[in-house]
């Protein structure tokens, strides 16, 4: 099939109510997971795509490759942790983001089912996706520095936090973070009360569920106040309307005072991770491809010295 590209405003009429239904912290978590699993039937595939399911850290995930062929392990990879609260979310509704940057990027993208709050609060998330990036590299045949981190929202703080664990517990770097809309310190109130995708009593929920009994000083839980000196490549994008936009502001500052190389895009009429609609809305496609093409920069110096 096909892209599409509906107009902006058009979307946003469409998305809101389907948004408003999804993400209600009155609506139990099994709900909103299976709402969430049944609209992304609407975000298909680029053709000449290959998904195989497989486990990672002892998590269920998905490789997602461009055309039939084995992942060239010399091309690099991409791990993407997705976005969701740290309570929904699943290979199903970011298998299409997935499958675009693995089109994009030339490198096969590996999509985590790491474990969800309430019934898993911090740090099973972050255990997952360490074990995994882990595998990856003792087990798949990576090299640390070949293997780029990337999320959403959710996904983007547990990215930074995954990445920051790696750093000081096992001296591994990652090639990158591409990070969208990266929920960084969840325990932040955001100023507005909603914005199309998100709104504050969900978000103040998930936060709940995903701390659990733990100390929301603990870094791992809020890797905004972690160590971000000698953090790897940071590409952040955020659209100027959600409720994520102030705080992500911060963080780039935070990022380049601690002297990460920061790449930072500000969209203007998107929406949270509109990036996950890419097949449907042009901008959101270029948003995306921005990102893949940042990726595959961080990744690909080091296969062209491989390749000598």
């Amino acid at each position: 099939m096909r892209d599409m590209n509906i107009p902006l405003p058009i979307a946003r009429t469409l998305l809101n109510p389907i948004f408003r239904i999804t993400l209600n912290a009155r609506l139990p978590w099994q709900m909103q997971r299976l709402l969430l699993d049944i609209g992304s039937r609407a975000q298909f595939l680029p053709s000449d795509t290959t998904v195989l399911r497989l486990r990672l850290g002892g998590r269920p995930a998905e490789r997602i490759t461009a055309g039939t062929q084995q992942p060239d392990l010399t091309r690099g990879a991409v791990l993407y942790l997705h976005g969701g609260g740290y309570a929904i979310g699943s290979l199903a509704t970011h298998r299409s983001l997935a499958a675009r940057l693995a089109h994009e990027t030339g490198c096969a993208v590996y999509v985590l089912d790491y474990r969800l709050a309430p019934e898993h609060p911090f740090p099973a998330g972050l255990d997952d996706a360490e074990a995994a990036f882990l595998e990856l590299v003792g087990n798949i045949g990576y090299r640390p520095e070949q293997i780029a981190l990337s999320g959403d929202s959710a996904g983007g703080g547990l990215s930074l936090a995954t990445a920051q664990r790696l750093i000081a517990g096992h001296g591994y770097t990652p090639a990158a973070l591409g990070l969208i809309a990266p929920w960084v310190d969840p325990n932040q109130v955001p100023e507005k009360s909603r914005d199309l995708v998100i709104n504050r009593p969900w978000s103040r929920a998930c936060a709940a569920a995903y701390l659990g009994d733990g100390d929301g000083k603990d870094t791992g839980y809020a890797p905004r106040h972690g160590v971000l000196a000698g953090l790897p490549p940071t590409y952040v994008q955020v659209d100027i309307s959600e409720l994520l936009y102030g705080q992500c502001v911060e963080f780039v500052a935070a990022l380049r005072a601690a002297g990460v190389h920061t790449r930072f895009t500000e969209s203007k009429g998107l929406w949270h991770v509109a990036q996950l609609q890419a097949a449907l809305v042009g901008p959101a496609a270029a948003a995306l491809t921005e990102l893949a093409d940042f990726l595959r920069e961080a990744i690909q110096p080091v296969a062209m010295r491989d390749l000598g």
